[in-house]
């Protein structure tokens, strides 16, 4: 396994971010085939086996069944010093903002929780985990910098927003003196490449770490065409996401199968050493042990740019989708601009 620094933290994170969403109750979640606690155990043990030091999941994952299940694997397989820990909270509920439970207020009500499902004391990353458009920005950085001088959080990161929003967002942390957004958990595949437009450029400008998800296209990136599992079978969200554009990316998932033929590996392992190219560590779901394997082999690879080239030519421009779709929806509406405390600007 190899390890770089996270973004302008330090955090020395693992190449592979082991992506927990896959792991909790699926009778409390909106999955069906997560994995129960035995079975999500051993992926996560043969993870740190194999180097992977750097987890991710959310306290929206299976009700919080996610962080509850690899906080106690993590008790149980490592010691907490060694691993990189991120979860996500999610934006203020109708009937919060109705009740006047400030953005502050919400994020230390989430984190509190968070920490409990993971029966730990502090995570290494906490990451906003998509705009809300109906919080001021400065309620949110404020809120985490109470957190983070509290000993609850060593560094914040943001996912699912766009890159005016990020350079927003850290320009306002300067100016205010709170801690700065270190990395970024966007849409980003061989097959789903429009992060390149301007959030890949901000984040290399910026050296903000890149820890996209979804980095297999909901394993439509290690597949033949016409495989299918029952990922590929159940995940509707995965299918609302890449469907619509099935028919351009075939091509692209064509060259993969006939470079991994070629090269006498996974396609797996050729979507993740592309990605790998550009980012500094994927959100790696695994389902099964033998996911895992793949997974780190990936890390080892090195592509020619040929190889890459070769990946990227058939490339063309796609609509957004999932919640960057909703997003841009959402921007039309927003009213909380710049604040400093009580006063906008």
């Amino acid at each position: 396994m190899q390890y770089t620094k996270l973004g302008n933290s330090d955090l020395k994170v693992s190449r592979i971010c082991m992506g927990c969403m896959g792991f909790g109750d699926a009778a409390h979640g909106q999955h069906t085939w997560t994995l129960d606690e035995e079975h999500s155990r051993q992926i996560i043990r043969r993870g740190l086996e194999l180097g992977v030091n750097f987890f991710d999941t959310a306290i929206a994952y299976q009700s919080g069944t996610s962080e509850q299940y690899l906080g106690r694997a993590i008790k149980d397989f490592a010691r907490r010093e060694d691993v990189v820990i991120a979860t996500k909270f999610l934006p203020r509920t109708p009937e919060e903002i109705n009740a006047w439970i400030s953005g502050q207020q919400h994020i230390q009500r989430m984190l509190d929780k968070s920490l409990e499902n993971l029966g730990m004391d502090y995570v290494d990353l906490y990451i906003y985990h998509m705009w809300d458009y109906e919080t001021p920005i400065y309620d949110i950085l404020d809120g985490l910098n109470r957190m983070v001088k509290a000993g609850k959080v060593r560094y914040i990161g943001i996912s699912n927003c766009f890159a005016w929003q990020l350079a927003k967002a850290n320009a306002l942390a300067e100016k205010e003196g709170f801690p700065k957004f270190v990395s970024i958990q966007g849409h980003y595949n061989l097959i789903f490449r429009e992060e390149e437009r301007e959030m890949v450029p901000l984040c290399r400008e910026d050296n903000i770490a890149l820890t996209p998800y979804s980095p297999l296209a909901g394993g439509r990136l290690s597949r033949h065409p016409g495989e299918m599992t029952k990922r590929l079978k159940d995940d509707d969200y995965a299918r609302f996401k890449y469907d619509a554009a099935a028919e351009q990316d075939g091509e692209i998932i064509r060259r993969t199968a006939q470079l991994a033929d070629k090269r006498g590996v996974s396609m797996t392992e050729i979507s993740l050493a592309w990605l790998l190219s550009k980012v500094t560590a994927p959100v790696v779901g695994t389902t099964k042990l033998s996911h895992i394997e793949g997974v780190a082999k990936a890390a080892e690879l090195s592509l020619t740019s040929e190889e890459l080239a070769f990946l990227e030519e058939p490339y063309v421009p796609h609509r957004l989708v999932g919640v960057m779709a909703q997003n841009t929806a959402s921007a039309s509406k927003e009213t909380h601009v710049w604040t400093t405390g009580e006063q906008k600007i």
